[in-house]
């Protein structure tokens, strides 16, 4: 899932808040403290809030309190919990799975959740004219790729099958043991037929459907309110079938861009939560022992790295790209500038997933990325086109930037430019492919390398580089069909040297996360997706 900024211009709402915080005047954190309100910093405004759109993990943190797949994650180790379904089971090939609804779930409007919601689901999320990014994730079901290409217009010839309204069946047409651990995913969580279809066509994107009064859920809270650039506001839903057990009342997210406001809102009372922290007080955060208390520092399964669109000459030559990446000194960057002890990366996927280690894939030094940049037509940086590197508003992806900005001027003798736009507009040029190259990091969706290994795949709705190659497609293909784990993993490093080589994104470095988190905010976990569940969250205060 791409991730919208992990370091990060003010919201006028929290402006507003902020200056309502001042004096001695309960603050939002004191009077959230008594009214089990979370007031939560995610960076952006979201692009969306229909869970079959969104693609950042921003989004996915309003979607998740609003709606609930047939599993859940567990708060610590986001390993499969029930959600809507009770129970489920596999056949041994792993190829079938029935999932076992329970008779309590409830849409906010008090309609019963069916396994048919499920269905009419899966269909929208297939179908040509969503163009979903996510779409993929639903390739494993038999005649999925089918529908979605046009090949077919019958759902009935997609491997989801209806048993009554409780009983849910999935034919696969290869193995998927982790299917589980998917279906946690926004890409398979139901929606409200009735609600859609009222507000426009079921695969038309963009419509009301979604807005505070409209939207329909099945999880553990309701949207309230959405003052766009200001805050969301999602309240706890009387409907959700295990209500008893929602601790807070409402969750407050506020899209602050900028870490140095962020921070400043969470030391003011404002915030019990934040997403990042400035580049330039984190050795503060852990040195000093007042503010260490708040420090949450745990490494993620995710990947910072730049994209080339290989659309664009010279970004087509393979050269230009290598020499591009075997310039960015990764060391540098992780020691003095990013500065929270992220891991230099050589490769797309993390390491220790699930025990996938993909090892250091990168070859060639500074010698040989000058010599591939002379050979691709360009001695010295000589006639080297103007291009742009795109970045998403923030202070740290800035400072990134301007370092290895740096680095191809004076190894590469190249000068290229700096462009940043609003993470919402950044991630519509990245999907029309309106940029040269491109900021982006990608935090896995679940706990399987392949996670990371279908983002790149040719026809991936993620991939957004032009970048194709058919023996890539073949080993993640082949992987895919394969259960054998180590022969499994085996084809995917295989895979992912043939990316490396090909270089059509320059890994930069793996996450840790570092972010601000209250004291008595209890249930909140660092965990390798970064994904918190609302339902065990409470507010609690020490005597």
């Amino acid at each position: 899932m791409r991730i919208g900024s992990l370091f990060f211009p003010l919201a006028a709402g929290l402006s507003a808040v902020l200056l309502a915080g001042c004096g001695s005047r309960e603050t939002a954190v004191d009077s959230g403290n008594r009214t089990q309100t979370l007031h939560f910093g995610n960076l952006s405004e979201p692009t969306d809030l229909d869970p079959h759109v969104i693609n950042s993990l921003q989004d996915f943190n309003i979607v998740l309190s609003l709606f609930e797949g047939l599993t859940s994650y567990h708060p610590e180790t986001v390993t499969p919990v029930p959600g809507v379904a009770t129970h489920w089971e596999s056949s041994e090939d792993a190829q079938t799975w029935t999932f076992h609804l329970r008779d309590d779930a409830k849409w906010s409007n008090g309609d019963p959740v069916t396994a048919g919601d499920f269905a009419y689901a899966y269909q929208r999320m297939l179908s040509p004219n969503m163009a979903s990014e996510y779409a993929y994730m639903l390739f494993p079901i038999k005649g999925a790729e089918d529908f979605i290409a046009g090949k077919t217009t019958d759902f009935s010839t997609v491997g989801v099958e209806v048993l009554d309204d409780h009983t849910f069946r999935l034919h696969l047409h290869y193995p998927v043991p982790y299917l589980d651990n998917l279906v946690s995913h926004s890409a398979w969580f139901p929606v409200h037929q009735a609600t859609i279809e009222a507000h426009g066509k079921m695969d038309q994107r963009g419509t009301r459907w979604t807005r505070a009064g409209n939207l329909v859920g099945n999880g553990p809270f309701v949207l309230s309110e959405w003052r766009p650039n200001q805050f969301i506001s999602v309240t706890k839903a009387a409907t959700y079938w295990d209500a008893d057990e929602v601790q807070l009342n409402e969750v407050r997210f506020y899209p602050i861009e900028s870490t140095a406001s962020e921070e400043a809102a969470f030391r003011s009372g404002q915030l019990h939560i934040t997403t990042g922290i400035p580049i330039d007080k984190l050795a503060a955060y852990q040195t000093d022992p007042e503010l260490n208390q708040y420090l949450l520092q745990h490494t993620i399964l995710a990947t910072y790295f730049y994209r080339f669109n290989v659309r664009k000459p010279p970004l087509d030559d393979v050269r230009v790209r290598r020499a591009l990446s075997l310039a960015i000194d990764r060391e540098q960057l992780v020691n003095k500038v990013t500065l929270g002890g992220q891991m230099p990366a050589r490769n797309l996927t993390p390491p220790g997933i699930a025990g996938y280690v993909a090892g250091d894939m990168m070859t060639g030094d500074l010698e040989e990325a000058r010599q591939l940049l002379a050979d691709a037509g360009f001695p010295g940086g000589e006639g080297f086109p103007e291009m742009e590197i795109l970045f998403n508003t923030s202070d740290g992806h800035r400072r990134i930037a301007e370092a290895i900005q740096q680095m191809w001027q004076q190894a590469l003798g190249i000068n290229v430019g700096l462009y940043n736009q609003e993470a919402r507009v950044q991630s519509s040029s990245m999907r029309d492919g309106n940029y040269t190259i491109a900021r982006m990091a990608w935090v896995g969706d679940y706990l399987d390398p392949s996670t990371f290994m279908k983002l790149m795949i040719s026809d991936g709705g993620n991939n957004q580089t032009g970048w194709a190659n058919a023996d890539y497609d073949r080993l993640v293909a082949e992987a895919k069909n394969t259960i054998d784990q180590t022969a499994r993993y085996e084809l995917y490093r295989e895979a992912e040297q043939i990316l490396i080589d090909e270089m059509p994104i320059a890994p930069i470095y793996f996450y840790v996360n570092s972010s601000l988190v209250r004291p008595e905010v209890k249930g909140w976990y660092g965990n390798p997706l970064d994904i918190h569940p609302y339902k065990g969250i409470k507010l609690e205060v020490s005597e």
